[in-house]
């Protein structure tokens, strides 16, 4: 007779497992690890590996303390700290590095229920959390080490765009090879792209919600007077929208609803970007879509009968 497994939603039926996917994801992901540590040098791979090893500690301590199944096989915890070190800057302090980890692992996604049950995405609430816990070690942004001036304090490209310094602004080029300020993995939009192409190709995301937050963001900054190009490469909105705003447990599950989670996004990205205090909100417009994400999902599921959204 065979074994009845009872799990959470969204479900699945294949062959995939979660530790297939999330594997996918740290391939996907591997192109900027290289460009951080080709860009802000060996201290961004330091980061970036005791994020992910943290992570995995954390999961295994707080499930083995509630005498719960381990999971730290499924690879999920070493995709949130490698998320969680690609929205740090370089210069974070490692123990306030190693704290977002345990509020990323324990607080986020343990006490909501582990892999699956959580609400919001670690990564970004963690983030969230650091910004405003340390909001100075968060925005301490250098230049970047391979231009030979490690030490020396640089604006971001949305910095700049914001407070109209024209002389800091970066070109086309340099946003895209990443050869400026920012987060460890924000700021390569070509190794971005590999890895957004990659996951599309293998069928882990679909291109519902990123094309759709992209686009909101290009089709806004357009309407708004400003350099859409410029607003598409600059900031975390390549990596928000490919590797954050597409993960299974805290975005709808539903083509319609993924669309709008997408949409969503974008217009709370851009609103807070050219009205906000501050110059991001990638992150902000993630986690308050991802609040929203049961009600879009109820509202966009297709009803078995008529094939059309519920009423």
């Amino acid at each position: 007779m065979g074994k009845l497994i009872s799990s959470v939603s969204p479900h699945f039926y294949g062959r995939r497992t979660t530790q297939n996917i999330m594997l996918d994801v740290i391939i996907a992901l591997a192109p900027a690890v290289i460009a951080s540590a080709i860009i802000f040098g060996w201290r961004s791979l330091l980061v970036i590996g005791v994020c992910a090893a943290s992570c995995v500690v954390f999961e295994f301590l707080f499930e083995k303390l509630c005498k719960k199944d381990v999971t730290i096989t499924d690879l999920s915890a070493v995709v949130t700290g490698i998320l969680l070190a690609f929205n740090l800057p370089v210069t974070i302090p490692i123990w306030q590095a190693v704290l977002g980890c345990l509020f990323a692992i324990v607080v986020v996604k343990q006490l909501f229920g582990g892999i699956g049950q959580n609400f919001a995405n670690p990564a970004i609430t963690a983030r969230i959390a650091l910004m405003a816990a340390f909001s100075g070690s968060m925005t301490a942004w250098t230049a970047p080490e391979i231009n030979g001036a490690d030490a020396v304090s640089s604006a971001t490209p949305l910095a700049a765009a914001a407070k109209d310094l024209s002389e800091a602004k970066p070109d086309y080029l340099t946003l895209f090879l990443g050869n400026h300020s920012g987060c460890l993995g924000e700021t390569c939009a070509l190794a971005l792209l590999a890895g957004g192409i990659y996951l599309l190709i293998r069928r882990v995301i679909t291109w519902h919600t990123p094309v759709m937050f992209i686009g909101i963001v290009a089709l806004m900054s357009l309407a708004c007077g400003k350099d859409p190009l410029y607003q598409v490469l600059s900031g975390g909105l390549l990596l928000g929208a490919l590797f954050m705003a597409t993960d299974y447990s805290t975005t709808p599950d539903t083509k319609p609803g993924q669309i709008v989670f997408g949409i969503g996004c974008g217009l709370i990205t851009v609103l807070i970007r050219f009205w906000g205090n501050l110059p991001e909100g990638v992150s902000f417009s993630i986690l308050l879509m991802n609040i929203l994400t049961p009600y879009i999902s109820r509202l966009t599921k297709s009803d078995p009968l008529t094939g059309g959204a519920k009423q």
